[in-house]
């Protein structure tokens, strides 16, 4: 008797049990990360997950870089001496609402395409103004070539890469004007792979941007109506760090 009385006490609260929601009305959590794969890691753990040795004028250290850490967070220190560390990024500044520049029709003619203040005056037209302290990432449809490290640094006889990126004016206007907290594309650097200077990069980190390189799934996101959460490894002292990215969409 006691156990059929457990048993259908067990079946009725199964019953009543709602199903499995996402937290605080969101229909759906997106991961916007490629997997850092098990040998990268081990490199990385070796090394302190430190990339300072890394020269930026050279491209190519560049781009390895970027394979190593898959999709990846680079903080204001990576080139400003004195401000911000990966770990030292205030919390308050690693999440906000999500705004997704959609440039992959330009991008696709164009692999030095450069996200100009024409492309976010588009965006804006239509669907509003950017709201202040966004995490702004754009999709260049760059994210496709990922499994192919050819296609993805793109490189010309010479050796130059040729990948979509910011132009320095769409940086100050998201900076300056939208009040930003961070600039992430789905390529390798937020400067264009054929640009003769990290002129972006520079800008964004003297601004107290940080920088997400290869984003992952933007093909799934809408162009707002969702918050970011960015969560990088909180490596001590460290400029640059892999970081998971997951968008909660409404």
């Amino acid at each position: 008797m006691i156990g059929s009385v457990l048993a259908l006490a067990l079946f009725l609260f199964a019953q009543a049990r709602p199903g499995t929601s996402q937290p605080g009305g969101f229909r759906e959590v997106v991961d916007l990360t490629h997997s850092l794969p098990a040998s990268g890691l081990e490199r990385q753990q070796k090394s302190g997950y430190r990339l300072e040795t890394v020269a930026l004028s050279e491209k190519i250290s560049s781009s390895e870089a970027s394979e190593q850490f898959a999709t990846r967070i680079d903080a204001p220190a990576r080139l400003i001496r004195g401000t911000w560390t990966v770990d030292q990024i205030p919390a308050g500044r690693l999440i906000g609402p999500l705004v997704v520049l959609d440039v992959s029709a330009g991008a696709k003619s164009n692999p030095d395409y450069e996200i100009s203040v024409q492309d976010i005056a588009r965006w804006e037209q239509a669907n509003g103004p950017i709201p202040l302290g966004a995490v702004v990432i754009a999709r260049t449809g760059w994210g496709s070539r990922w499994t192919s490290v050819r296609n993805y640094r793109n490189a010309d006889a010479k050796g130059a890469m040729h990948f979509p990126g910011y132009s320095r004016d769409a940086a100050r206007f998201l900076a300056e004007g939208r009040n930003a907290l961070g600039l992430g594309i789905d390529t390798a650097n937020l400067d264009r792979g054929s640009a003769k200077t990290f002129a972006v990069d520079q800008y964004a980190a003297e601004h107290g941007l940080y920088l997400l390189t290869n984003v992952a799934n933007l093909d799934r996101m809408p162009a707002n109506d969702a918050v970011a959460m960015v969560a990088p490894a909180k490596v001590a002292g460290g400029s640059t760090a892999p970081v998971r990215i997951l968008a909660l969409v409404r």
